[in-house]
């Protein structure tokens, strides 16, 4: 990531699918550095609110920082942004599609750069793809492909990153090297999961949306509790801490 991230703000957001309102008048800032985990059950927003940050959304109502009102490019040199889904029907190599991250910092298609190359061999390095930069994407299983485009958001070195379940098919090995590269990284980062722990593991907060609001938002420790996973997720559980800063849940 470039720099030492940036800060993301909205403002009074209200976004609206039809007759739907998918996100209510949602007010949040995100300091730069800050590493925030957004939960919540499916429908609650995230994705939504994470859309919008990133500029690809536009509100109903409310004002989005830094994304509103810039282009695409002057956007993707402050945000990088990894969606819940992408479907490839062509065999790119993944060194191929990871270099698609630095498009916005290229003045030329054909430019060589040797900065450019030392940003994808060190983003396939940290997601432990490095052996398989000449693969077809096609070819991937799930887990490896969700690896490539995070490598793709990372080559792109914006000091902020949002991210749409970014450990969603990972195996436990890199669901925790994912976890540690984005916990050092020096960036902004915003991830929506519903892996707690990986929450608590790599994230300073929590902020939980339920129906397009923002229902609590502090510190995992104090966020993720028995009442909460019952009042939002619909789920009796019990909450076990470990040396003050791990969650255990366990349904009941």
């Amino acid at each position: 990531m470039a720099g030492e991230g940036v800060t993301l703000r909205a403002a009074g957001l209200s976004v609206r699918y039809g007759n739907h309102v998918a996100l209510h008048g949602v007010d949040l800032e995100v300091a730069p550095g800050e590493k925030v985990a957004l939960l919540g059950p499916n429908g609650s927003g995230k994705t939504t609110l994470l859309r919008a940050l990133a500029g690809i959304l536009a509100p109903d109502a409310g004002t989005v920082s830094p994304a509103g009102g810039l282009d695409r490019r002057a956007t993707a040199l402050r945000i990088a942004f990894l969606p819940q889904e992408e479907h490839w029907e062509f065999p790119f190599p993944v060194e191929e599609v990871v270099a698609c991250g630095r498009f916005a910092r290229v003045a030329s298609l054909f430019r060589d750069a040797a900065e450019d190359h030392a940003a994808v061999d060190t983003s396939l390095a940290a997601v432990g793809l490095a052996k398989l930069r000449g693969r077809p994407i096609t070819e991937l299983s799930g887990g490896e492909r969700r690896r490539a485009v995070l490598a793709r958001a990372l080559a792109q070195r914006a000091p902020a990153l949002l991210l749409d379940e970014p450990t969603t098919a990972l195996d436990l090995e890199h669901r925790h090297a994912v976890l540690k590269v984005l916990k050092a990284s020096g960036g902004t980062v915003v991830l929506a999961t519903h892996d707690l722990d990986a929450a608590a593991a790599c994230c300073g907060r929590a902020v939980v949306l339920s129906e397009g609001r923002v229902v609590a938002d502090g510190p995992p420790l104090d966020v993720i509790t028995e009442d909460l996973l019952a009042s939002v997720f619909r789920v009796r559980a019990r909450v076990r801490r470990e040396h003050g800063h791990r969650h255990d849940v366990t349904a009941t």
